[in-house]
């Protein structure tokens, strides 16, 4: 490198550093330290490894970056300014600010150019584990000689913080495992966190513990040095065995006072700091500067659409040379779905043996991989329990990337945000499956699949108390509430067989968000089909004669069958009941009032019934019905001792439904 690139070289770092300072400081809020640290590694990463297009970000052949370490948001905010993207200067200045592009933390679907949502630490590398297998998967499965339309590489920042949550160590394991090469990671080795120095909270090896994965560990000694940081990286993209980790030994918070200090983490440097900062670093313009040299060095719109242009023409050969596999990748990039869905699902008369609802989940599941290529996933250990085994359709592992099933062991965080790796790279509808009670272990995971509104599919079995034997430990209560509580998600808890099928297809159709189904351990009765019903969230099962219902016994799951033989019963002593099956609360709200009020009839006295928590039923009998649910943890015993004990019995319901009228 001669001395002129060099100087501009060193330029652009500072550039990045004096922005991210600069933009703290406005906002009197933020990270300034790790961008300080951080910015000679990324520069040398965006400036001389990723390919992508500024001008198109969503370019399915680009390479991933994920900024794990998400608190660092600023860092990559500038290098979407200096590269080229839709990120005005005056979003720069407004950072954190309403209506900016420039959140406190990077937002996918808010700021173009984003590879995922990052700030709950350890989760973005996670991701970018997910984003690796998609890469490899896809390769696998649709590659041809000399036409290598997938063959992207997957970048991610990450920080001490990172590195020391549990989800950390399931996804490093994981990718280890899989042996997945073009994955590379660069840890910014500052030794220091929020609160002290990481010696105060950790004394492992990490490169040791890395190496045991079966990783690649490179270190940088000199976090300033390019040359140094682009040899490593080089490095790493030649070793297509292993993914790699690639040491960055770093200064947190570089050329401020604080510089070295958990002082330099969160929160601005103040005006005097960020005056020193600048003077350490040489920097003589005023704030949000960028020099004129470093905008024409940085800009990368022209290289951009020039890789681009030359992976459309890749694909064009593909197409030509593989028209049926052509088409299949673009419907799977663009995330079609067959016209002719509805007809793949089975179908199941009224009359013939009942079914669990998660036996039904497996056999819909292998209906609808024939037509849907993109659907893939597996369980946390659990596969024969959930049923999401794709029959024939491979283990995805080293020697066989094109497997459609994943065995992802007890690591149900690590395999949730996995799955959102996977969704996020584009085409590929992934499932995952544990027992419902175990949502507690990917919940973080789900909210971000719903932050990110990311169609992951989340296969819950054992939904109940139903499951019995196991005891409280293993029998949700309060995970339905949980789930339902979140922005963007839907929970589906389906009361039969075909109930079931139609949920998978709302699944699949809710592509702005997560899907969690709530599936029977224990066999249930079938119930005429109602397609329709079910897509709205809730409909009239039985109605009462006439017309005229007393009143009206909404459940969900194993609870609707119960609530048909209460209002059976009911009606031998004169008490008319309507019974509503509601299995997605998320859809029925959607529906207009008009729909709404033909279901729930104004006025009409309502008992709902669930064996979870209470709370999110209130919403629908209001305060002047009735709940059967649970307000204590299960016991173990056999389920239908269980269900009378805990007073989901007929006696029960008919019992509430008197004291109520």
């Amino acid at each position: 490198m001669s001395a002129e690139q060099q100087a501009v070289a060193q330029l652009s770092v500072n550039t990045i550093r004096t922005l991210a300072i600069d933009a703290v400081q406005a906002a009197n809020s933020g990270h300034p330290g790790a961008p300080l640290g951080m910015a000679p590694m990324a520069y040398v990463l965006w400036q001389n490894f990723l390919r992508h297009n500024p001008q198109n970000p969503e370019w399915p052949g680009r390479d991933r970056f994920v900024l794990s370490a998400g608190h660092a948001s600023m860092l990559i905010y500038s290098l979407l300014h200096l590269t080229g993207y839709d990120m005005p200067l005056e979003d720069i200045k407004r950072f954190r600010q309403w209506g900016s592009k420039t959140p406190g933390h990077p937002e996918f679907f808010h700021t173009k150019g984003l590879d995922a949502t990052t700030g709950p630490l350890g989760q973005g590398a996670a991701m970018s584990v997910g984003l690796a297998m998609a890469e490899h998967h896809l390769a696998a499965r649709y590659n041809r000689p000399e036409l290598p339309i997938f063959g992207n590489y997957v970048y991610s920042i990450l920080g001490d913080g990172d590195l020391q949550e549990g989800i950390n160590h399931e996804a490093a394991a994981f990718a280890g495992h899989l042996k997945l090469g073009k994955l590379i990671w660069l840890h910014d080795d500052n030794h220091v966190q929020l609160d002290t120095a990481t010696d105060k909270a950790e004394s492992e090896d990490t490169a040791a513990r890395f190496l045991a994965y079966g990783w690649e560990v490179l270190k940088v000694a000199d976090g300033n040095d390019l040359g140094e940081i682009e040899r490593a990286v080089r490095q790493a993209q030649g070793n297509a065995a292993q993914p790699t980790l690639i040491q960055v030994r770093t200064v947190i918070g570089f050329g401020s006072p604080r510089a070295g200090t958990s002082k330099a983490h969160g929160e601005p440097l103040g005006a005097e700091g960020v005056a020193a900062t600048k003077e350490a670093l040489g920097w003589t313009y005023p704030p949000f500067t960028v020099p004129d040299s470093v905008k024409a060095h940085m800009d990368a719109r022209e290289r951009g659409q020039a890789q681009e242009a030359e992976w459309q023409a890749l694909m064009e050969r593909y197409r030509a040379a593989h028209p049926e596999l052509g088409a299949e990748v673009d419907a799977l990039l663009a995330r079609k779905l067959p016209e002719n869905l509805a007809d793949a699902l089975p179908s199941y008369e009224v009359g013939s043996k009942g079914v669990a609802t998660r036996n039904a989940s497996g056999e819909v599941i292998n209906a609808l991989a024939k037509v849907v290529p993109g659907l893939m996933g597996g369980s946390a250990d659990l596969s024969g329990s959930t049923k999401t085994t794709i029959k024939d359709g491979g283990t995805l592992e080293p020697g066989n990337y094109g497997g459609r099933n994943v065995y992802f062991g007890v690591r149900e965080f690590g395999m949730a945000a996995a799955a959102n790796g996977l969704s996020l790279y584009g085409g590929l509808r992934p499932l995952v499956g544990t027992f419902l009670v175990f949502a507690d272990y990917l919940k973080p995971a789900f909210r971000l699949s719903a932050i990110q509104f990311q169609p992951v599919t989340y296969v819950l079995t054992h939904d109940s108390i139903g499951l019995g034997e196991d005891g409280p430990t293993h029998q949700p209560i309060e995970q339905l509430a949980m789930l339902r509580a979140v922005p963007n998600a839907r929970v589906i808890r389906p009361a039969d067989a075909n109930e079931t099928a139609a949920a998978w297809q709302m699944a699949l159709e809710h592509d702005k968000g997560p899907t969690a189904l709530a599936l029977s351990r224990q066999d249930l009765p079938i119930l005429p089909r109602n397609h329709a019903g079910v897509r709205k969230g809730a409909y009239v099962v039985r109605d009462a004669e006439g017309g005229q219902a007393a009143v009206i016994l909404v459940a969900s799951g194993s609870e609707v069958s119960l609530a048909l033989s209460a209002a059976e019963a009911l009606a031998g002593d004169g008490i008319q009941a309507r019974v509503v099956s509601m299995p997605c609360m998320e859809a029925f709200r959607e529906q207009d009032a008009t729909y709404r009020d033909s279901v729930l009839t104004p006025g009409v006295k309502r008992v709902a019934i669930e064996a979870a928590s209470k709370t999110p039923w209130y919403e629908w009998v209001g305060t002047d019905g009735a709940v059967i649910g649970m307000d204590t943890f299960g016991a173990s015993a056999p389920a239908s001792v269980l269900f009378e004990k805990f007073g989901f019995s007929v006696e029960n319901v008919t019992k509430v439904v008197r004291e109520l009228l």
